[in-house]
């Protein structure tokens, strides 16, 4: 069975808006993109896309599906049975899912137990969007995410603690390479891991063909972490000249997750912990600064947003595309940093794009985002969510 969306106008998900141009799709595939005039005669099933724009669903590089944006996430799933955490996470996935995020990278989850949601909504088992997930963090004694993560310490058993991750499942290592907001007691700007114990981590990982990402934001632990070979720097809030000229030169990946911060700072009066609080002020501005350097210089960002941090909300992802573009970033460039960039971190190869070949996860959105990103960004002016061909009709 094939079906036309046709009338409006499509964004490939890499660089051209195509005006009046049809989609054509048949199953979960894309087969054909053309002018809308050959496709005058078409007889089958249609979609009118008249007034909007066709374009590839969105990836968030950068999630945590066991927390829902709670003042106090780790404290939300404390003491909570198992199987409601599952529950939530399926929740999560399905609600980014209706929002027209048809691909999500989990950064962190709980014991393992986002993997079952993961298999299945991969799978076809349940509707939802592609998932790749890390399990658990990997961080020093005392470090970022200690609670939660893998303490491994040195690098015999940093190498121990990438293995299980492995062994468990995970589709790529998360390695926290310096303190965070969201950890009392620790700076933001502090190396903690080593290089060495940052280059077996990472060497350990691609020894068994898996991608890494490091939440780093001081500029010592970036650098740490670009030289061991990490496949994406989260946050990367005090890079300096010296990280992003190795990140280029390596082709490392930043994944901003600007909606983050923001959304501290937009809630601060809403039961979040005072030291939560007071690093977000204290990150803030630097952090839209090493975006915006990192943009100007030519990097590839791909979106991520850390949804389910405080307020950070599932289904709210493509906020983070409005506050790249406040932060210098073209509207098409936003827009394609979560689609065929942030799909290309992911390694799926055949989403991302509105291109023959490649499986039909698209959005219809109102008007123009190329001019107006808030109809990418803003829920309210999406149409359609597409995902493999079948539209989403989620309750």
């Amino acid at each position: 069975m094939t079906t036309l969306y046709s009338g409006g106008h499509v964004f490939d998900g890499v660089s051209a808006l195509l005006e009046n141009h049809a989609v054509l799709v048949e199953g979960d595939s894309i087969v054909d993109v053309a002018p809308a005039e050959k496709y005058a005669g078409y007889q089958g099933d249609r979609v009118d896309t008249s007034g909007g724009t066709v374009m590839p669903g969105m990836a968030d590089c950068h999630v945590h599906l066991v927390y829902k944006g709670e003042a106090d996430p780790r404290g939300s799933i404390e003491n909570v049975n198992p199987g409601e955490i599952v529950l939530r996470v399926l929740e999560n996935a399905q609600i980014s899912l209706k929002a027209g995020i048809t691909a999500v990278r989990d950064c962190g989850g709980r014991d393992y137990l986002e993997f079952p949601v993961r298999d299945a909504c991969n799978r076809g088992r349940f509707l939802g969007p592609n998932i790749m997930a890390s399990g658990k963090m990997i961080c020093m004694t005392g470090g970022h995410g200690n609670r939660n993560g893998r303490v491994a310490d040195g690098c015999d058993e940093v190498v121990k603690a990438v293995r299980e991750q492995i062994h468990a499942g995970s589709d790529l290592i998360k390695i926290m390479a310096t303190g965070g907001v969201m950890t009392p007691g620790v700076n933001p700007e502090d190396a903690h891991y080593s290089a060495d114990e940052m280059r077996v981590g990472v060497a350990e990982a691609r020894r068994f063909h898996k991608t890494s990402a490091s939440h780093a934001q001081g500029a010592e632990g970036i650098m740490n972490a670009v030289l061991a070979g990490i496949t994406s720097i989260e946050h990367g809030i005090f890079m300096d000249q010296e990280c992003l000229d190795a990140m280029l030169e390596r082709g490392t990946y930043l994944v901003p997750t600007l909606s983050a911060v923001q959304n501290i700072i937009n809630n601060a009066d809403r039961g979040i912990a005072d030291y939560v609080v007071d690093k977000a002020h204290r990150v803030f501005e630097r952090h839209k600064e090493s975006f915006t350097m990192f943009y100007r210089a030519g990097g590839r960002i791909a979106m991520g947003t850390d949804a389910g941090t405080p307020f950070n909300l599932h289904g709210e992802n493509a906020m983070e595309l409005a506050y790249m573009v406040e932060c210098g970033m073209t509207a098409l460039d936003a827009l394609a940093s979560a689609t065929s960039v942030a799909h290309s971190l992911m390694q799926l190869t055949d989403r991302g794009r509105i291109d023959t070949g490649f499986k039909a996860d698209m959005i219809i959105v109102n008007g123009n985002p190329a001019a107006d990103i808030m109809m990418a960004a803003k829920g309210e002016n999406h149409r359609m969510v597409i995902k493999n061909g079948r539209r989403v009709d989620l309750p």
